[in-house]
């Protein structure tokens, strides 16, 4: 699959490594053509990796990943164009974290309405899914590392099929299909994206590069 990771820092190069392993063609855009984020990565990362601007990323891919920062992600989403994401699955994986008055952060939208719908209502056709804002990028695409896979992942959207499309890809990263859970409709979103402050919380008081993440425990 071609895909369009938009976002240059840790998160989008995590994602696109991992893309580029499994089989996929992949550009990571960025403001600009030419960022040295993007071309480093593309260089290092196999025949399979290029890089362009958030629209030439867009415009190439069938599958985008909006791996931005959630305060500035209607800005990229802009830039890559409303006609380049028509129809097509966008993998919201940001959360709207306002670090303005330092930390912890606020939530820049919260309880009646999320980034994830926001970023649908601005982009009416494209068919956004929620997914991976929950925890740390190198458990994102490789959840073997803590608990031989025994923690969970959420998705949720509108379209069924566009789930699909995101659940096959969490295959693909190693998520085991009873950890991969769909919750339901985009409006969902809004208590993914308000496990952030928590999280960040929590993850203060880890040690240094210790793993964690969500496991549902039930009878």
């Amino acid at each position: 699959m071609k895909i369009a990771v938009l976002g240059t820092g840790m998160v989008g190069h995590t994602l696109a490594d991992k893309l580029v392993a499994v089989g996929h063609e992949v550009m990571m855009g960025s403001r600009e053509a030419g960022n040295p984020k993007g071309t480093e990565w593309a260089a290092q990362a196999g025949p399979g990796a290029s890089s362009g601007s958030f629209a030439q990323a867009a415009a190439m891919a069938e599958l985008v990943v909006n791996a931005t920062p959630g305060m500035v992600s209607l800005a990229a989403l802009s830039e890559a164009g409303a006609a380049n994401l028509a129809g097509k699955v966008l993998v919201d994986v940001s959360n709207p974290l306002d670090f303005s008055a330092g930390f912890p952060p606020s939530l820049s939208v919260c309880n009646t309405d999320s980034i994830a719908e926001t970023i649908q209502r601005s982009f009416p056709a494209a068919r956004v899914v929620k997914a991976l804002n929950t925890l740390t990028a190198p458990l994102m695409v490789d959840p073997l590392r803590l608990a031989d896979g025994a923690h969970d992942v959420f998705v949720a959207g509108n379209d069924d099929d566009a789930k699909a499309t995101v659940v096959a890809l969490l295959r693909e990263f190693g998520w085991l299909p009873e950890h991969i859970h769909d919750l339901g409709g985009l409006d969902v979103a809004r208590g993914l994206e308000m496990w952030m402050p928590l999280w960040l919380r929590i993850f203060v008081r880890q040690p240094k590069d210790k793993l964690f993440n969500i496991s549902i425990v039930s009878e």
